[in-house]
């Protein structure tokens, strides 16, 4: 067997971490991702660690994995001056990195950042200053997983040129990984998926797919490189299964923890999603 990854969605918190966790595994998943807090907002949350560690030793015992996202207001291209500023965007990090780790996380996923104007150099060292001080004297396991962009906020972030050299730039390489967006990437016009071998071999030159940690399985509601950042369900938009099933089946993906934020079924959960793309690998193996 070639192996598949795990499989799952994103799901909320209410009644926490623990239950998140159990909700996960009664929709046939094998992979959740989940805000650490408030998904608006960039104030910092206590951690609980009881409701943590229930999370963490659930997921140990039925062989899960999670990742975290941090809240939409992050900004890893925030200057020094402000109430957004780089130092509310560090502590915002530091504290969704601790609650990831007590949840026995895989990391947390946080978009490369927007410049807003700004001169595109002093973005991108905004960018990497932030990671150096988030992860400066972290020596948790949770790693920072940087999310390509769609385009829709600007230029940057689209490429996977871009998320390697910050990458390769910081002083923390080995705490930083990755997570690919597919409707991003559709979007913003690095995936064309009638020539998926191109981005597999650009990815495998970069050496970007060796940190490959998480994987957001969306489709797209808008066509391809229009630089729309809106979700369809698997199959439902202008990527289509066919294409996604090609991209998920490839070797790189098979080591992902895969997450689809698309909208729920009508019971509530993704539990027929999921079941769709956990059959992409059993029928592989059919003879």
């Amino acid at each position: 067997m070639k192996g598949s990854p795990k499989i799952g969605a994103h799901v909320s918190i209410r009644g926490g971490y623990g239950r998140a966790a159990r909700f996960a595994w009664e929709s046939g998943a094998a992979c959740f991702q989940y805000f650490p807090k408030n998904p608006r907002s960039l104030k910092l949350k206590p951690l609980d660690g009881r409701d943590a560690e229930d999370c963490a030793a659930f997921c140990r015992k039925h062989g899960m994995v999670s990742i975290a996202h941090t809240p939409y207001p992050t900004n890893m291209a925030a200057g020094t001056a402000g109430a957004a500023s780089r130092q509310v965007m560090v502590g915002s990090l530091r504290n969704d990195l601790e609650i990831a780790e007590a949840c026995g996380s895989l990391g947390i996923v946080v978009h490369f950042g927007t410049f807003g104007g700004m001169e595109p150099l002093q973005g991108y060292q905004n960018i990497i200053q932030c990671m150096n001080e988030t992860l400066e004297s972290w020596n948790g396991r949770a790693r920072l997983l940087i999310e390509n962009q769609a385009g829709n906020h600007g230029s940057e972030g689209m490429t996977l040129e871009e998320l390697v050299k910050v990458r390769e730039l910081s002083r923390h390489p080995d705490k930083i990984g990755f997570c690919f967006d597919t409707c991003h990437a559709f979007a913003s016009g690095i995936w064309n998926p009638e020539q998926t071998g191109e981005l597999l071999g650009r990815g495998t030159e970069l050496g970007y797919w060796p940190h490959l940690v998480a994987v957001h399985l969306n489709d797209s509601m808008f066509p391809y490189g229009q630089r729309r950042d809106r979700h369809a369900g698997i199959g439902q938009g202008c990527i289509g299964e066919e294409k996604l099933r090609e991209l998920l089946l490839s070797e790189p993906f098979r080591r992902a923890a895969v997450a689809m934020e698309t909208a729920k079924g009508t019971d509530g959960s993704h539990r027929r999603e999921i079941a769709a793309v956990q059959n992409w690998y059993e029928a592989e193996e059919q003879p």
